[in-house]
């Protein structure tokens, strides 16, 4: 029975499991995603969240606790100068593993651990979310150019016809009105001329 045994052996003596443990915290601190077999992802966790834990309390005794297992100085001050903006809104679940099929040479399981960063308003940051919500903002922006310049190009067509068709009226309301102009003047004419019985009236008086 495996009571008050919780760590794996993965037939490996305690040094070098240690070691190896420790070895891939440190990668995993440093770049924030391995691929690894998945038994050790899921033990490499418990180190990881034990490591996230200790950056949290961002105290001395922490960090000299944090360096007895990541010996790299560098990496453990990253950890906990971000510790608290990247995980300070979470109580747990601060790694996720993702299984990626079997290994070619001797059919592994493999699995990729990554660690999550959490957002202020306590939603968890990833990059698949963050790609489908820039590409539908583009998608929508596009859509809403397109429209905008149909609209323009639209307009200027309607403005153009409304004034051609205010031309065709006004010349078709200022022909009969010129019509009636030359009617009126050769009226006019036709009243001033003298008529023939009248001038030889006049000679016979």
């Amino acid at each position: 029975m495996r009571h008050r045994k919780a760590s794996l052996k993965l037939n490996r003596t305690t040094s070098h499991r240690n070691a190896m443990f420790r070895n891939m915290v440190t990668s995993l601190f440093k770049h924030e995603r391995i691929r690894t077999t998945g038994a050790k992802a899921k033990e490499l966790r418990r180190w990881a969240d034990h490591l996230i834990t200790l950056a949290k309390r961002g105290d001395l005794h922490a960090r000299r606790q944090a360096l007895a297992i990541v010996r790299e100085k560098q990496v453990v001050h990253k950890l906990f100068a971000e510790a608290n903006e990247k995980f300070g809104h979470s109580a747990g679940g601060y790694t996720r593993i993702v299984k990626l099929g079997h290994r070619a040479g001797d059919a592994a399981p493999m699995s990729l651990i990554e660690l999550v960063v959490v957002e202020s308003g306590g939603k968890k940051k990833t990059k698949k979310k963050t790609a489908k919500r820039d590409a539908a903002k583009t998608k929508t922006a596009a859509v809403k150019k397109t429209a905008a310049e149909a609209k323009d190009v639209k307009k200027p067509a309607e403005k153009k016809d409304s004034k051609t068709e205010a031309k065709k009226k006004s010349e078709t309301k200022s022909k009969p009105a010129a019509k009636t102009k030359t009617a009126a003047a050769k009226e006019k004419a036709t009243e001033d001329k003298p008529k023939p019985g009248s001038k030889k009236k006049g000679v016979k008086d």
